[in-house]
């Protein structure tokens, strides 16, 4: 009986405590659902290459080669799909004028700042 090959699995995706605009909340569906095909691919590409083992077409070292290969493939393609995704979101948002963490967390430090100024400003007039 052949043996299955192992591919590590990717850690489940643990929703946030915050709320989510609607936008966002219907794109993490859609990442969620493509993960979750990757995962049914995987799994027909081990159970083809698994019967090819079986019927001596290909050795099991062979197998779980082309598997690995499959996958870093398939793991590549899908790192360029979040990539350029990520990019549409970032254009989408900035067209929308929607202030992106860094840009709070910026104005958070600046106005850590000025407040410091304004402080030592008080405290010289004093």
């Amino acid at each position: 009986m052949p043996t299955k090959t192992n591919v590590e699995q990717a850690p489940e995706a643990t929703p946030e405590k915050d709320e989510r605009s609607p936008l966002l909340e219907a794109l993490r569906k859609v990442l969620l659902a493509g993960i979750g095909a990757v995962a049914i691919a995987q799994e027909e590409i081990e159970d083809f290459v698994n019967k090819l083992v079986e019927r001596g077409e290909i050795a099991e070292k062979d197998g779980k080669k082309l598997v690995r290969e499959v996958m870093d493939k398939r793991k590549k393609e899908a790192e360029k799909a979040e990539d350029e995704v990520t990019k549409r979101i970032e254009e989408i948002l900035d067209r929308m004028n929607v202030p992106t963490k860094a840009d709070i967390d910026s104005l958070g430090e600046k106005i850590t700042a000025l407040t410091k100024k304004v402080d030592e400003l008080k405290k010289s007039q004093s």
